[in-house]
């Protein structure tokens, strides 16, 4: 088991640097360039509300590729689409890059992950269909519902839509090809009204890469953001499956931890070693947490609002055998950044190892009981 969780961290804390392989595009506001880990929880999310409209497909499956299909840019970088690019040697070079990242991991998950990662490559079954036409949409509108569109990227959009890989969207999703195509030309267009509060919710969502938590990267370079920091979540989830109880559903969890910090946007972080802890899971925390569930979720239609939010209100709440993994793996991943950042938080709020213990220890404990005892003994050297 040593061993085994020895290969699972290694190739976690590898994946932490994709928060630092920065994309064409950037956040809605404007404010800086978007990172691909970050982008990548936004098609997971992307994901969570469209799928529905593609019924038959198993979605737990478009989840795991949405995840994993960009951490070889980690060795390879992003390739914008209006760039000219060798792509044979992208390909191969991606190749390379997926066999070594995947290959840290346990005997057992390799191969899996890999095999994955290449259905979504390849775009044959169904589920990787749809991942793609995500992956091709999100962009697209990350421009046209920003604040103020760049020039450059609109006529990057324009091309897209009339001669790019989005051109194939006027017989595929033709609803969402009009209203790309409206919003560009500035029409107010005849878009259903389903799918334009989908886009507005998930044009929202873009403000959790804004939110800046107390934990660093990895490297230590600079303060994780939520949105990245879900994606790395989901990703444990992911990863870690084997360390939760045999009812647990792995696919329910990453659901969840897409989901659960949604709120920070309108509440912000609370570090749980903020103010000796108190601040963190007060009720005047959770009642503004509720009131921003409240109007997120509200944003969407009613039925899928609900069936979201009922998700992110399982989590709070940590009693389902789902909820109560989740839960776990949200304190595990801030130990692992300040371990690898050479102390992190821990610093910051002269955290002490019964602290540590009492505030995360308990919590990771009641949801994968064996994975505590090998994450503690990795903090034993910098409390001693």
């Amino acid at each position: 088991m040593s061993d085994r969780l020895t290969r699972q961290f290694a190739f976690l804390n590898e994946a932490d640097r994709l928060k630092s392989v920065l994309r064409a595009n950037v956040l809605m506001d404007g404010s800086r360039d978007e990172n691909v880990a970050e982008h990548s929880w936004h098609l997971a999310l992307w994901a969570l509300v469209m799928g529905d409209l593609a019924p038959g497909i198993d979605l737990g499956r478009v989840l795991t590729m949405l995840l994993l299909h960009d951490l070889p840019e980690i060795d390879c970088g992003d390739h914008p689409i209006h760039l000219d690019h060798d792509l044979p040697a992208v390909a191969a070079a991606e190749l390379a890059a997926a066999e070594r990242l995947f290959g840290l991991l346990p005997a057992d998950l390799a191969p899996r992950f890999l095999q994955i990662w290449q259905e979504f490559e390849a775009a044959e079954s169904d589920e990787a269909r749809f991942a793609k036409r995500l992956d091709h949409s999100q962009p697209i509108f990350q421009v046209l519902m920003a604040e103020t569109p760049r020039p450059d990227h609109l006529d990057v959009v324009r091309d897209n839509l009339a001669t790019g890989r989005a051109a194939r969207f006027r017989g595929e999703w033709p609803e969402l090809h009009a209203f790309a195509t409206d919003r560009l030309d500035g029409r107010p267009g005849t878009a259903p009204a389903d799918l334009r509060a989908r886009l507005a919710f998930l044009a929202e969502a873009d403000r959790l890469k804004g939110v800046l938590r107390a934990t660093t990267l990895v490297d230590g370079s600079r303060r994780e953001n939520s949105a990245e920091h879900s994606w790395h979540l989901a990703l444990y989830a992911l990863v870690l499956a084997d360390q939760a109880a045999p009812e647990v559903n792995p696919i329910r969890v990453v659901q969840m931890l897409i989901l659960h910090d949604l709120v920070e946007i309108d509440v912000g972080d609370v570090p749980i070693h903020s103010a000796n802890g108190t601040a963190h899971g007060s009720t005047a925390v959770q009642a503004a947490e509720a009131q921003a569930a409240d109007r997120l979720f509200g944003m969407l239609p009613k039925d899928l609002g609900a069936r979201l939010r009922a998700l992110w209100e399982e989590f709070e709440a940590a009693e389902s055998p789902d909820a109560v993994f989740a839960k776990s793996l949200d304190r595990v991943q801030p130990v692992m950044a300040n371990l690898m950042s050479g102390g992190g938080t821990w610093i910051t709020y002269n955290v002490t190892a019964e602290q540590l213990e009492s505030r995360v220890g308990q919590k990771v404990a009641r949801g994968a009981p064996n994975l505590w005892p090998w994450v503690r003994e990795q903090t034993r050297a910098f409390f001693a």
